[in-house]
């Protein structure tokens, strides 16, 4: 059992500062066995090294964190909150065909979210970031792909932490060349989701950060290492930081210095240019 009938959870938005105008828009993903508000709670309650969360420093920014539904794990048995039923993730090829129905039904749901929030801002994509962890960067690589069939165009940023991506394999051999690669990714991409092949490229122009604890104990540093060399191969612009130390015993965002890199990244993807204060 992969999949429900049920709809998805309302998702959590923290809104923009009172006295702000809205300018942009944070989706950010939780992992598995969490929850939107549980993952905002979570993300917030660290700061950067000027001691305030993410919020006080972007003020006109809209924070969406949508929930998962509860799915059906079959290595433990269990009903838990996941975006797809990940068997394993020592060997993320292991049993991968579990993963399909999952992947096509939260990727769909995330860009009906997206599509939402560029029609907010003018139809203005570049206002738009997208984001998760563990899981939920698995999530957001493939929306953020599989975006390119929705005719999105270029977002703001992509940035994920402690994760991994799905079918990460059929990619690792760099065949095709720079383009050929990049459309290799997005027809692939297509394919799991059943769609068709009106691709609009741009979107893989988007800037992407990616950070992983080399002592992540949850998803290995390797896997990290293995997305970032897949984008960085096909021309993709992508920040890649390694730390060590974190809470939650390495599967999470190294405080502050991801929490700095994270806001760096928004500000100079929104043009806002890099400010600490």
């Amino acid at each position: 059992m992969t999949t429900t009938t049920t709809p998805f959870p309302t998702p959590h938005i923290h809104p923009p500062l009172p006295q702000s105008t809205h300018t942009h828009t944070a989706i950010l993903l939780h992992g598995r066995g969490s929850t939107g508000p549980e993952f905002a709670s979570e993300l917030f309650s660290s700061c950067t090294s000027h001691g305030k969360p993410l919020p006080s420093h972007l003020p006109t920014f809209r924070w969406i964190f949508p929930t998962s539904k509860n799915r059906w794990n079959s290595r433990f048995e269990e009903t838990i909150p996941a975006w797809f039923d990940a068997y394993s993730l020592t060997d993320i090829t292991e049993h991968q065909e579990l993963q399909g129905p999952g992947l096509r039904e939260s990727v769909a749901y995330i860009l009906r979210i997206l599509e939402e929030e560029i029609t907010r801002l003018d139809g203005k994509p570049g206002n738009v970031f997208l984001g998760g962890i563990s899981q939920g960067m698995a999530i957001a690589l493939w929306s953020w792909v599989c975006a390119g069939r929705k005719g999105l165009g270029r977002l703001g940023g992509v940035v994920g932490f402690c994760g991994w991506m799905p079918f990460a394999e059929r990619f690792v051999d760099g065949d095709g060349g720079l383009d050929g690669g990049r459309r290799r990714l997005v027809e692939f991409c297509s394919g799991v989701m059943e769609g068709d092949l009106d691709l609009d490229m741009r979107v893989l122009d988007t800037p992407v950060l990616v950070g992983h604890g080399v002592d992540d104990p949850v998803v290995s540093v390797e896997l990290g290492r293995q997305a970032v060399g897949i984008m960085k191969r096909e021309g993709i612009q992508v920040e890649w930081m390694e730390y060590v130390g974190a809470e939650g015993d390495g599967h999470w965002i190294k405080e502050p210095e991801g929490f700095d890199a994270v806001l760096r990244f928004l500000q100079l993807g929104s043009g806002m240019g890099w400010s600490i204060s």
